[in-house]
């Protein structure tokens, strides 16, 4: 075996681990569930979160943080993941109601609306981060936030890789919807070449409106800075259609 074979084993065993001691019980019967979501800093497109419950035999070494892998090794990973889950379920939450709601709001919804999809009730829940959404009393399960989850947790692990995977491929579909932006390439994050476009092209229908901010204050910047007489720039907060399907 490899070094980088051993590591990955190594880290394996270090994240299966973390869910078993979570909840010896549950791990073992199938009823501990892994949560974590995607796209909570773009400036474009949904949030997506997921709920992952794995069986406590699941053996899949390159399962990490999705961010950590390739797109070739997350496809591999998802594939494995869907096949092998106890259960799972992906929601999503969309540009406009993030800027109705705000992200933080709109990350838990997706979050809560992912574990009611669950067909099986898990008995605990580990949710990255620090802030888990609230569940019906009724489903008496044990929330816990985990920081660096999907570093730590198998199960959130596994959320992760489906969360990510499932925006990215609508990320995908938005880029042929509305073509310039480069959603394919950064997936909606404020790369220098997303602003440029954005500057550029303005405002689609799929881009945060509370997160571009930044756009107003530079035109005004910009208004400020004209001559008397200097034609206006054009409105950066104009909309933009769709690509006829």
């Amino acid at each position: 075996m490899g070094r980088r074979a051993e590591d990955r084993q190594c880290r394996f065993a270090r994240l299966r681990a973390f869910d078993h001691d979570s909840d010896p019980t549950a791990w073992r019967s199938g009823r501990l569930a892994g949560v974590d979501e995607a796209g909570v800093g773009p400036l474009a497109g949904p949030v997506v979160a997921a709920a992952v419950i794995l069986p406590a035999d699941f053996e899949l070494t390159a399962l990490y943080d999705s961010k950590r892998l390739t797109a070739a090794e997350r496809r591999r990973c998802e594939a494995a993941v869907r096949a092998a889950a106890v259960d799972f379920a992906v929601s999503w939450v969309s540009p406009r109601r993030i800027d109705r709601v705000n992200i933080l709001n709109a990350t838990l919804r997706a979050q809560r609306r992912a574990l009611e999809q669950l067909r099986v009730r898990p008995w605990t829940i580990l949710v990255d981060g620090n802030r888990s959404p609230e569940l019906p009393p009724s489903w008496r399960s044990r929330l816990r936030t985990v920081v660096a989850g999907d570093r730590s947790s198998l199960a959130i692990a596994a959320a992760s890789v489906l969360a990510k995977s499932t925006r990215d491929r609508s990320m995908l579909r938005l880029d042929r919807r509305y073509p310039g932006y480069g959603f394919a390439q950064h997936k909606g994050y404020a790369t220098a070449a997303h602003r440029d476009a954005v500057r550029r092209l303005g405002l689609s229908p799929v881009h945060r409106r509370s997160f571009c901010g930044w756009l107003r204050e530079e035109a005004e910047l910009a208004r400020q800075m004209q001559l008397p007489w200097e034609v206006g720039a054009s409105d950066p907060g104009r909309l933009v259609s769709p690509r006829p399907a």
